[in-house]
Formats: C-alpha cells, structure tokens, sequence
C-alpha cells in the first residue's frame, strides 16, 4: 500500500511521515520510506547521519534497468519519467527497490535527491523526483507491504503525475487558513482523478483547533496530531522512541494505518492513469524529443499487478 503526506511548507509532513515510518515498522511489516520533498530532511528525522544515494544521481541506470527486453522502449534515453511499463519491462517488489539505505527502526529509505551545481538555474526539481515516478510504476506492492512518500510542499505535486501514484494521499495540516487552504487545492486539482484524500491536523493545542479543522475540511478530516513535547524532542534531535507518544498521539497514528488499510488496491485505474499522463508528456515535448510518437510506449496488453 501507497501513501502520499503533502502539506504547506512547515505543516510537520516531514515529521509526520517519519513517524508514521516507525509506527508501521514497528508493526512487523515491510516499509520502504521515500523523501520525495525539494528540503531533503527525512533522513535526518529518521536518525541518520547521512543520505541515501540520490535517485536522480542514477535516473540513466534506472531507466535501463526498468526497461528490461520491452520490445516498446528503444532505449533508455526515449523513456519519460511516465514510460509505463509493458510486457518485457523489469517489474520490482518492494525488495527490489534499489539506493535504499536502512534506517535504526527496521525500515528502508530512499532519496530523490536535491539539487546539485549544474541544476541550479537550469533544471526544475521535478527532473529529480522521474526517478521516483518510474519506479512506482514498475512496482508491484501488496497490502501487507508499505510505500511512504514525504512529497514536496503545496501543490507543487501536480506537476507530474505522481500524485496518482497512491492508495492513499494524507495532507498534514496546520490548524489555521494557510493550513487548510492547501487542502482547498488538493480536493479540487485531484478531484476528476479518484485520488483518496484525508485530513490530518497537526500542532492542535485545543478543541477550538479541532473545530476550525473540522470546518474547513469536513469529512475529510481522520484525526489529528496533539501538540507534543515528546515530537519536539525528536525534532530536536533528543532521544526518542515511539512509547515516548503521547496515546492521543499514537491512536492517531493507528488511525492513519488502519484507513491506509481500508483502501482498495484498484490496479486498473492505476493502469488507465499511467497511461493518460504519459500521453500528456509525450505530446507535450517527449515526442519532439525523442522524434518518434512515443504513444506506442504503452502497451495495452499488459495487465497490472503482477509480477
């Protein structure tokens, strides 16, 4: 199962993600963590001292490796961040997810990666997260096994397709007007796309905070986060273990799995998705590059979810 955390830029997604990293490791099952965010900051969150090899450091070798014998896919260099794949394309479990580096709580870690020298000026940071779209589409998850995506800030994410990459996409939110007005443009850019939304609050310190969430956002609110000394001595770099929480706080946590859970893993639409926005990229500037009609990248015999 897949889920997407987005937010405004100081939400607590980055933090929230981790935690919810943890939560679900700690439950015995796999997790492979993804800090897909412009501000690198979930290795650090997660305890390490360091990052995982950058995807976008590697998009060539990955593109090579996901095209496999796909008699679709000339080569590496013609394949988009939204080539699916087809039959002869490398498919992936999440075992196979490569640059993963693992973490002190039982889970995996992957990076897109910021920005270098030579992008700067030159290159938008989406380039860097086609790394990370590729591989979600050549990988097959099952309902017991967990992607967890720290996204970029905002609505940033609707500049690819990858915000409909997910089984689930949870926006953390502050409870005030800058909070919830990304929720605002979340439920309206995903709304033609069968995204599932949920609400999580965040920093709530009173009932009233609660109110004004439930307000703004209605049902889509799932739970919230209170406001906890025990999540600022995490990010503060203080020791810190998950029965550190708060139990309002851990309930929350539970709360966000068991909806994740619920979700139904619906292959087909992920397959009609995956094909619509790599059409949209091909007309748009893939084709004049590649100087072929890379709409025969899709193949539509290719049955997804299985590997």
């Amino acid at each position: 199962m897949r889920v997407a955390f987005v937010g405004k830029g100081g939400s607590g997604k980055t933090t929230f993600s981790a935690l919810f990293s943890r939560f679900v490791a700690r439950q015995g099952r796999p997790v492979v963590a993804i800090d897909a965010d412009i501000n690198q900051h979930l290795a650090l969150v997660l305890g390490l001292d360091r990052q995982p090899e950058p995807l976008g450091a590697h998009l060539n070798e990955i593109k090579e490796f996901l095209r496999g014998d796909n008699p679709r896919i000339l080569s590496a260099e013609e394949m988009l961040k939204t080539t699916p794949p087809g039959r002869g394309s490398r498919l992936l479990g999440l075992d196979g997810l490569p640059y993963t580096m693992e973490t002190p709580h039982g889970l995996r870690l992957m990076a897109t990666g910021p920005f270098s020298e030579d992008d700067l000026g030159v290159a938008c940071y989406h380039s860097k997260i086609g790394a990370a779209e590729l591989l979600l589409n050549h990988l097959v998850d099952g309902h017991d096994e967990y992607v967890v995506v720290d996204m970029t800030a905002g609505a940033d994410a609707f500049a690819s397709g990858l915000f409909t990459r997910f089984d689930l996409t949870v926006l953390v939110a502050e409870p005030t007007r800058q909070g919830v007005s990304v929720f605002q443009q979340y439920r309206e850019h995903a709304a033609d796309f069968g995204v599932s939304l949920a609400v999580v609050g965040n920093k709530v310190h009173t009932a009233h905070d609660v109110e004004f969430l439930r307000e703004h956002v209605g049902d889509a609110l799932l739970t919230w986060m209170e406001h906890s000394a025990a999540v600022r001595a995490l990010e503060q770099g203080r020791p810190f273990e998950l029965d550190d929480l708060e139990p309002a706080n851990s309930e929350a946590l539970a709360m966000v799995l068991k909806h994740l859970d619920s979700q139904e893993k619906d292959w087909a639409r992920f397959g009609r998705q995956a094909a619509e926005f790599h059409l949209k990229n091909a007309r748009a500037w893939g084709d004049a590059r590649a100087g072929r009609d890379l709409a025969d990248q899709i193949d539509p015999g290719f049955v997804y979810g299985r590997i």
